[in-house]
């Protein structure tokens, strides 16, 4: 009742409890086998790609330096989420702090408006490459990637801050427990006790502009690509270029349509027990299917891997 009071005097609460599938204990231990598994070969093959672009002097083209920055992206996605999810699992207190709750979030939102910028950044890197190849190497030069990528953490450390100015303002009146795995300011808006309105526009506003604005460019760059491949007279050709475009659609659809399914949708119709498979979905699955995507349909980077696999063996 204390904890309460001081909660209806605006006061934040000290923890807050993630209920995850504690409502479903049978599901507990499977689902902490396939986060456990899932995190560790995101691990793997991320750090896999981010070694192989720096390390590989044929893989230091502008393509690759957002894949790096991209698979830096993802590891940090699941590291900010998955270990408090596999401790809060294999325990019986299933709580995280104010603080640790409002950092989680604060760097979740802050990673994925960043990925945003970057998918659209290699959509543009494709455009070029496949529409303007004469020109590449003069448009899309070494700083230009710097800037473009620097503007993507930046951006996105923009939103973050607007989002957790507004959310920890929010009193929430003794309402403690998260229906999700971890902290997300729609979980968090959705459990206040206040007027919402400015927090929900807001949100709106922001998201609308670092998904749809994005996917737009993505799409809109996509579509002068394949005006430009139908216009190849070789089939062989065609197949290449699209080839070099299919792995980002393919990482490009597993990213933005959880996204927009989870963040433009209306607060009232925004369901709980949906939301948290669907952010589930965006913060392990997909950061651990990228890097496979990545290297299974690029020859590239396969050979890459090899030469730093044999040259780690005669090292060892």
């Amino acid at each position: 009742m204390r904890g309460e009071n001081q909660s209806f005097l605006g006061g934040p609460p000290k923890d807050f409890i993630l209920l995850g599938v504690s409502d479903r204990p049978w599901l507990e231990l499977s689902l902490y086998v396939v986060l456990l598994v899932s995190y560790l070969l995101a691990m793997l093959g991320n750090i896999a790609i981010i070694l192989v672009s720096r390390l590989d002097p044929q893989l230091h083209s502008p393509m690759y330096i957002f894949l790096s920055h991209l698979s830096f992206l993802d590891l940090c996605y699941t590291t900010t989420t998955v270990p408090q999810m596999l401790v809060n699992m294999g325990s019986t207190r299933k709580t995280i702090s104010f603080g640790g709750c409002t950092v989680q979030y604060a760097i979740f939102h802050w990673l994925g408006c960043t990925e945003c910028i970057i998918l659209a950044a290699m959509a543009l890197d494709r455009y070029v490459a496949i529409c303007e190849p004469l020109q590449y190497a003069i448009i899309m030069y070494h700083p230009l990637c710097q800037k473009l990528v620097a503007v993507a953490w930046l951006s996105g450390f923009g939103n973050s801050l607007v989002q957790v100015v507004l959310t920890v303002q929010l009193p929430f009146c003794g309402r403690q427990v998260l229906n999700n795995f971890f902290c997300e300011v729609p979980a968090m808006i959705k459990l206040s006790c206040a007027d919402t309105t400015m927090n929900d526009a807001m949100l709106a506003v922001l998201v609308a502009f670092f998904v749809l604005v994005p996917l737009a460019l993505i799409l809109l760059s996509y579509g002068f690509i394949a005006r430009a491949v139908l216009r190849i007279q070789s089939s062989r050709g065609r197949r290449k270029s699209f080839g070099t475009c299919s792995s980002h659609l393919v990482v490009v659809s597993l990213f933005y349509l959880p996204a927009i399914y989870m963040y433009l949708q209306s607060p009232s119709s925004y369901s709980q027990e949906q939301g948290k498979f669907i952010s589930l979905f965006y913060s392990i699955i997909t950061p651990t299917l990228n890097p496979f995507i990545y290297t299974l349909r690029n020859k590239d980077v396969k050979r890459a891997l090899r030469r730093l696999l044999s040259r780690t063996w005669r090292f060892c």
